[in-house]
């Protein structure tokens, strides 16, 4: 299996398990709903919703970590990686991965998965409210989230030794964008002609090449007015 067979193979994995516990926002917003429903209309609270509603969301932030991995989508302080060539980036990425990301991500499996056996051994309920739901199954998520993030931070390892062989970053499997939705809808149209699906298929195009353009060239400017204000200062 090549370099790129695997990393593609993980990222599947990750976009798979990300989208599919995506839909619990959808149950989050309908069991919310439920309760201020019964809470402010029919004055009937239900104790343990808080906790439900803690578990939804908590599975939902943990389990798409490893999709926004894959997605380059974490919060990264880029106002000096940006300016750095591909394999410098790999380079400081991969550096960072070996010495703070694997081992992270081993102490968080090894330690969520000591917390969930002992969870499901004692049979664990919730202590938040007089009538606290059970959580070792919510306990269960941490280990296997984490096992889910490691996995495609060995993708990101071996994408940051293929650009320190190659020069360049190798491609990341496309998500869905608006692009895509544009040329789906114009795709399926007996109304526009393969003239006009192009033309705007291109136009959208330089839109949003224009918008990370942009984001970037903001970024800079923000970065060099920080290091004017920081020389004037005495």
């Amino acid at each position: 299996m090549t370099a790129q067979r695997f990393i593609h193979a993980i990222d599947q994995i990750s976009y798979w398990s990300g989208k599919a516990f995506a839909w619990l926002i959808v149950a989050l917003t309908f069991v919310v709903s439920i309760e201020v429903f019964k809470r402010y209309i029919l004055n009937a609270p239900t104790a343990w919703m808080f906790d439900f509603n803690n578990m939804l969301y908590g599975t939902l932030f943990m389990m798409c970590g490893a999709y926004t991995l894959a997605q380059a989508g974490h919060v990264r302080a880029d106002f000096i990686y940006i300016y750095m060539k591909p394999r410098g980036q790999a380079a400081l990425d991969l550096t960072l991965y070996l010495l703070f990301f694997m081992p992270c991500m081993l102490g968080l499996i090894y330690a969520g998965g000591g917390f969930a056996a002992d969870s499901w051994r004692i049979g664990e309920h919730s202590t938040v409210t007089a009538e606290g739901p059970p959580i070792y199954h919510f306990k269960t998520v941490i280990p296997v989230a984490g096992v889910l993030v490691m996995l495609q931070g060995l993708a990101e390892i071996v994408r940051c030794l293929v650009c320190l062989r190659m020069g360049a970053w190798p491609p990341r499997l496309e998500d869905v964008e608006e692009i895509d939705v544009i040329d789906t809808q114009l795709g399926h149209s007996q109304y526009v002609d393969e003239d006009s699906r192009r033309a705007a298929m291109e136009g959208a195009k330089a839109i949003d090449e224009a918008a990370r353009h942009r984001s970037v060239m903001e970024e800079g400017v923000v970065h060099e007015k920080a290091i004017r204000e920081d020389e004037k200062r005495p």
